[in-house]
């Protein structure tokens, strides 16, 4: 017999009272990112302001730190800084989402917060059924189902999830993320008036569309919007192959810039660009709050990459979403940049100015730590190598020669050994990091290129070393974060 959101609610609280002394006391928790009380946590869903308040659900399995079955947890925050946890907004408990409601969006409409998602469904045989499915809220806290709204098109498998919804010029649209029957990724498009009458408008861009050639076999989480008169299509395609400095990760993260043409369903868009060079970043997804900005928060994780081998596991939990970002579109390409509200968690700011570095290695006085912000901009000079070590195991590096950034840390499945990852960086002029206990997020060149990765070396407090090949003169900036009381 299905139980109800209330037995479930029970379940995971009382699961929580269980184990709560032993997630505290991992080293590894963090200190200002959202992560799960329990079990896993990964896409982001719904991001959305409604009523004076941000809102970011999240996919959840309470019950333990392996892909299963799917909730969505809920965060609300008035700064995006300091967040709230609320009840379960969706629990798998209707025939058509019996087996998880995976990852969808939000949009508000006539004072109500509606709630996009898709309704997973396998039969014992191991079967999949896919429903794009409903729920509205007038409170922001308590959600009715209003069921299944679209079903599987034909042409497609039931790899046919993630509906991200919009209004442009009157008409409500829907991207979905789609495996057509030939194994193709796609992102189709659907339109309604209502939000509840949907109407299947073909394909937007996919394998084999557009110029794009042979483009994985299923695109995941698509996001479509509007920046500085620019659309841009937001996806992760599965079933890319390495290229060079590319796709090194078993899934990735992408966006396709250009113009849709909605009357014939089509994009004309550039090349796919990956939005994060890190080792841990996926399913992104934006929003417009009522500043005018496009916001992205993403899931600092990756599908069945390394998940076991966690040490948070231990502690029973897994994973956590990374920093709120804005968006800008400049000289044709998309940037990101922590959003101005995390500059309160900032305390006891250290500075320098045109500090030499010459032939060696560098450290500075007070510029240390395992929760901290920093901030390195280059004044002058052209060395060969210059490069930032975090303790002994992490390490950013540009290397003009080959004109390449890239950060190191210790390998997760082998701690005797390294992995990095690498962009293309014409030139370095400025570096901004957050580090937390078992997290780093980098932006480099004012968020022309960024890296999320969970790091699991040291969560005390660690030496900061800068070094060159060459000469340069730099400004250092650092601060350490605050912890938030609610994690």
């Amino acid at each position: 017999m299905t139980k109800t959101i209330f037995e479930i609610e029970t379940l995971i609280n009382n699961r929580i009272k269980e184990i709560q002394n032993m997630v505290a006391d991992d080293p590894y928790r963090l200190h200002y990112h959202l992560m799960p009380q329990i079990g896993l946590l990964n896409d982001p869903n719904g991001f959305a302001y409604y009523k004076g308040q941000y809102h970011i659900f999240y996919q959840w399995n309470p019950f333990e730190t392996k892909h299963g079955i799917k909730y969505w947890g809920h965060y609300v925050s008035d700064d995006l800084v300091h967040w709230k946890e609320l009840p379960i907004a969706l629990a798998p408990d209707q025939w058509y989402d019996i087996n998880g409601c995976y990852s969808g969006s939000a949009v508000v409409h006539e004072d109500k917060l509606y709630l996009f998602y898709t309704g997973n469904v396998m039969d014992e045989e191991g079967n999949r059924e896919a429903y794009q499915c409903i729920a509205v809220s007038e409170d922001g806290i308590n959600f009715q189902k209003k069921g299944p709204i679209i079903h599987v098109p034909e042409g497609y498998t039931p790899h046919f999830r993630d509906p991200k919804v919009y209004y442009k010029a009157g008409k409500w649209y829907m991207v979905i993320g789609a495996q057509t029957s030939e194994g193709k990724g796609e992102a189709v498009l659907y339109t309604s008036p209502d939000l509840e009458s949907w109407s299947f408008q073909g394909p937007l861009a996919g394998s084999g569309h557009n110029g794009l050639g042979d483009f994985g076999y299923m695109w995941e989480c698509p996001d479509l919007f509007e920046l500085d008169g620019h659309e841009v299509l937001i996806i992760c395609p599965q079933g890319l192959t390495p290229r060079g400095y590319e796709f090194n990760n078993i899934f990735h993260a992408g966006y396709l810039a250009g113009e849709v043409d909605y009357h014939n369903v089509s994009f004309q868009h550039g090349p796919f660009t990956e939005l994060d060079r890190g080792f841990d970043f996926y399913a992104p997804q934006t929003m417009m709050d009522s500043k005018g900005r496009r916001l992205l928060i993403g899931w600092m994780g990756n599908a069945e990459e390394g998940e076991s081998i966690h040490p948070t596991t231990r502690y029973e939990w897994i994973h956590t979403l990374t920093l709120p970002r804005q968006l800008e579109w400049k000289n044709g390409k998309l940037l990101q940049y922590p959003v101005v509200e995390l500059e309160s968690l900032r305390e006891n700011q250290i500075e320098y100015e045109d500090v030499p570095v010459h032939e060696g290695e560098l450290s500075l006085p007070n510029i240390q730590g395992s929760v901290f912000e920093l901030e390195v901009t280059i004044k002058s000079g052209n060395p060969d190598v210059f490069s930032i070590k975090i303790g002994q195991n992490n390490q950013l590096s540009y290397d003009q020669s080959t004109n390449t950034f890239s950060l190191q840390r210790m390998d997760l499945a082998d701690n005797h050994a390294f992995e990095k990852r690498y962009c293309v960086l014409e030139e370095l002029r400025s570096i901004r990091l957050y580090k937390d206990t078992s997290s780093i997020e980098v932006f480099v060149n004012e968020g022309e290129e960024v890296f999320s990765a969970r790091i699991f070396d040291y969560p005390n407090e660690q030496d900061i070393n800068f070094y060159a090949n060459g000469s340069l003169t730099m400004d250092v900036k650092k601060w350490e974060l605050k912890k938030l009381k609610c994690l």
